[in-house]
């Protein structure tokens, strides 16, 4: 097959891929989105002999248009324009998960910083406050007390942007000081690893230590629903333990531009999560080619 390779910078995951897809003999146009012009009526002539295209732009805003665009000129993307939408946005992401009956953090959003304080002596301290839109575990921040969230509100309110006037409000759920990352492709999991953090926010990217995790039926049937809600695709699907005997789970985020270089050392031999990633690329090509056929 034919793989386009949406980039802007190609870090060690898109280097994992190219490795993969190169040693099965596919052929791989890399597309340096800064570089690319878009047009309204006509595909660049860099997608004409593309069987299928994987975002793996590292700016969200660049992903959400550049996936529509290629929607339009009907070339296959990886993940869509709809899914794109819904998860680079943490509203829709969680409006997505609630419509599907999927378990979630209680959300609440305001937009201005007084119904905001409302939301959050309604939840309660803890409580937690992030960006609509962002990764990594940046811009969150766990609210203990009034004063902290009067001052937070008042910073946010006055940066300018319009996503920071979108005040994203969310219960503090307690956790076993860890959460579950797992990689999916339309709902069936590659690989599964914890994160694991003193601090309350155990990103990988934040320090957390990483290391193999087993998922259960109940979390199996968790990231499945949650693929489901948000149109399939290549995913990454953040859950966490909860309950008394923390054998329940609550999924808080699905990522459509899913990093998987932590996940890969946590798996070790267990699992070539590129090899995994490639074998359903192939799946999702020769779908498409009969499809079209």
């Amino acid at each position: 097959m034919h793989v386009g390779l949406l980039y802007s910078r190609i870090r060690r995951d898109e280097k994992l891929l190219l490795s993969e897809l190169r040693e099965r003999g596919h052929d791989v146009t890399k597309i340096d989105v800064r570089a690319e012009q878009f047009n309204i009526s006509a595909a660049p002539p860099v997608f004409d002999e593309i069987d299928v295209v994987l975002d793996r732009c590292l700016a969200t805003s660049r992903s959400l248009y550049i996936t529509r665009f290629l929607d339009a000129y009907d070339v296959e993307v990886v993940n869509s324009s709809e899914t794109a939408q819904l998860c680079a946005d943490k509203v829709n992401n969680s409006l997505a998960l609630e419509a599907a009956g999927v378990p979630t953090p209680a959300t609440e959003v305001a937009f201005t910083t007084d119904a905001a304080l409302e939301s959050i002596e309604r939840f309660g301290y803890p409580c937690v406050l992030k960006p609509v839109v962002g990764s990594w575990g940046r811009l969150m921040a766990k609210i203990d007390t009034r004063d902290a969230a009067e001052a937070i509100l008042e910073h946010k309110a006055t940066l300018g942007h319009y996503e920071h006037k979108v005040f994203y409000i969310q219960e503090f759920v307690e956790k076993p000081g860890r959460d579950i990352r797992v990689l999916a492709v339309d709902g069936e999991p590659i690989a599964a690893m914890t994160r694991s953090s003193e601090h309350w926010l155990t990103n990988a990217a934040k320090g957390g230590e990483t290391a193999n995790f087993e998922l259960d039926e109940r979390a199996l049937e968790l990231v499945e629903r949650a693929s489901e809600a948000v149109g399939g695709g290549l995913l990454g699907v953040d859950l966490m333990e909860v309950g008394e005997n923390g054998d329940e789970y609550t999924v808080h985020e699905v990522n459509h531009t899913v990093e998987f270089k932590a996940l890969n050392d946590a798996v070790g031999d267990n699992v070539d999560v590129p090899a995994r990633v490639v074998d359903w690329l192939e799946t999702r090509a020769r779908a498409e080619t009969e499809a079209t056929a």
